[in-house]
């Protein structure tokens, strides 16, 4: 449904209510026991005109959904994807950037029962062709801005049979889809006899370290820790979540679909944008969201004319997330958004949510990322397979995880899993310890710990001290080969604005903030960071020149 751009209040949106917590924990598992069924017909019954889906463009085009009416097209939807033959079981990859039309898909996947893939659409032709092939999608659902994408790599997906293009023209050999659902039934989807597929959601991980693998988890999870971990967040169900990042991304696209559990109203932004996004935040007055690192270091330094501009005191949950924020940052989102909001949770596309740092804690314990969820328990193993027990900086180990929210398998690559697991713990990665109130710090990934002379140096606490540096804008560290030490601390700095900061003035900086050991032996400066669609930096493609000549090493 297309409208103007509110101006003053929107139809279907009110601020969270001020309910008591035994009411919030019965609507919250009333939500999350729903969504064993179908969420969004059980939403679209009890809740039909309340505002589901706000697209709002930057053009000055805004198109809603009322939770009745994205019912109804999620059906249409159905379907158009039954018709030619998708059932079940089977792999539908979708791409585009974040739209009514994704999340009609998303809906529509899981009442059909078939895998959904999100496909990245900063990917290269190469790089998208290895996912959709490497998932044996059949069917393929594409915004009509990345169609050319995949014009380019038809020849590349011999399993794909059916590619449909929303949101305006198909190319020749593809099929506009948006006239078949206008033409298709609304009425409520009923899976054939038998047929008791809940659905699941296959996401590529981001491939910093490599090529991407697929996590296999099923839509079917364990409604006690969902709700449990909401009620400790203290979600409501009159919430509204906006979009901070791309809807493909595990975290974004993760916390959308908590907002559909529990009826919320989702406010999408199609393309990340600092100065638009606070403007959505104030037009819809929105309350919750998660956010990289990235998006928020851009919305707060913004000129504080721009930032004043609009109100930010409807910001209620800020679930930082995707990679470390420095503790730098936090001050900065603590001084522009409301004290009480900002949260930080340490997961990953694998393992869901493990930890939950609140608010009460955020300055009280720089660097943790909090203790584990509910109903999580982890695990650190040192390097001989022991579990640690003692507590503090150099008792640190592998962080193993064991939940009902830990994903089912990598698709095809189950060799890879079983790598990764322990006693029934999964792990991707990760060095952490424990202080002495049981407080969990992430001192990097395992793959990213530089070997220094013999010590062990995690680069995620350079960084964090280096970004303390009033004029370093941000800052990635890793370690360069050495002959004389195996490894040497080298950083690419991002200066602010106007700075003229040289390699001699971070040196004498690093020296009052860090070890000897640690401080970075030479400097190299660039623009920008890359980075992943979900703002983590690729880290091999900085190294990728001073390893060229050391193979497996990259």
């Amino acid at each position: 449904m297309a409208m103007e751009r509110p101006g003053g209040s929107v139809v279907g949106l009110s601020p969270p209510g001020s309910d008591s917590r035994p009411a919030r924990r019965e609507a919250i598992w009333s939500a999350t026991n729903c969504a064993m069924a179908d969420l969004l017909t059980a939403h679209a019954a009890n809740q039909p005109d309340k505002m589901a889906v706000i697209d709002d463009r930057t053009n000055g085009n805004v198109r809603t959904l009322t939770y009745a009416q994205l019912e109804a097209r999620s059906n249409q939807l159905v379907r158009v994807l039954a018709n030619i033959g998708l059932t079940a079981g089977d792999t539908v990859v979708w791409c585009g950037q974040n739209s009514v039309g994704a999340v009609e898909l998303i809906n529509a996947a899981r009442k059909v029962g078939a895998t959904a893939v999100p496909l990245n659409y900063r990917l290269s032709d190469d790089e998208a062709a290895y996912v959709v092939d490497h998932s044996d999608a059949t069917t393929v659902y594409v915004d009509s801005e990345f169609a050319p994408l995949f014009e380019r790599i038809r020849d590349q997906l011999p399993s794909v049979s059916n590619i449909f293009v929303f949101d305006g023209d198909a190319p020749a050999g593809m099929t506009a889809v948006d006239p078949l659902i206008d033409n298709a039934s609304p009425d409520v989807w009923q899976r054939p006899e038998g047929d008791d597929a809940g659905g699941a959601t296959m996401i590529y991980t981001s491939g910093t370290t490599g090529k991407p693998k697929g996590a296999f988890r099923p839509n079917a999870a364990d409604p006690g820790q969902g709700a449990a971990l909401l009620q400790f967040i203290g979600y409501s169900v009159d919430d509204i979540y906006i979009t901070t990042g791309p809807l493909y991304h595990s975290g974004p696209g993760g916390f959308m679909g908590i907002a559909l559990i529990l009826g919320q109203t989702t406010v999408l932004q199609r393309k990340f944008d600092p100065e638009d996004w606070l403007r959505l935040l104030e037009t819809y007055k929105a309350t919750s969201t998660f956010c990289a690192p990235t998006p928020i270091r851009m919305i707060c330094n913004l000129p504080d004319e721009v930032k004043a501009r609009y109100d930010h005191s409807s910001m209620r949950v800020m679930v930082a997330n995707a990679a470390p924020w420095s503790f730098a940052l936090k001050q900065q989102y603590l001084a522009d958004f409301p004290a009480e909001s900002l949260f930080e949770v340490y997961g990953s596309t694998e393992l869901g949510v493990n930890t939950v740092l609140r608010p009460e804690d955020q300055l009280r314990k720089p660097g943790s990322c909090g203790k584990e969820a509910p109903l999580v328990e982890i695990r650190l193993y040192d390097e001989l397979g022991t579990i640690v027990t003692d507590t503090g900086p150099e008792a640190t180990g592998e962080v193993y995880v064991r939940s009902a929210a830990v994903f089912g398998d990598y698709y095809k690559q189950h060799d890879k899993f079983e790598e990764d697991h322990r006693d029934g713990f999964q792990t991707v990665g990760d060095i952490a310890y424990r202080d002495d109130e049981g407080f969990i710090f992430i001192c990097d990934r395992k793959k990213d710990m530089i070997i220094s002379g013999g010590m062990n140096i995690y680069p995620a606490e350079i960084e964090a001290a280096l970004e303390s540096h009033p004029e370093i804008y941000e800052a990635a560290v890793f370690g360069i080969p050495s002959d004389d030490w195996g490894e040497l601390v080298h950083a690419v700095i991002v200066r602010r604005e106007g700075s003229d900061l040289d390699d001699a003035a971070v040196g004498v900086f690093a020296r009052q903030h860090l070890a000897s050991y640690k401080i970075p032996r030479s400097i190299s400066w660039m623009e920008e960071l890359p980075k992943t669609g979900s703002g983590k930096v690729l880290k091999r493609e900085l190294r990728k020149p001073f390893w060229a000549d050391q193979v497996g090493n990259v």
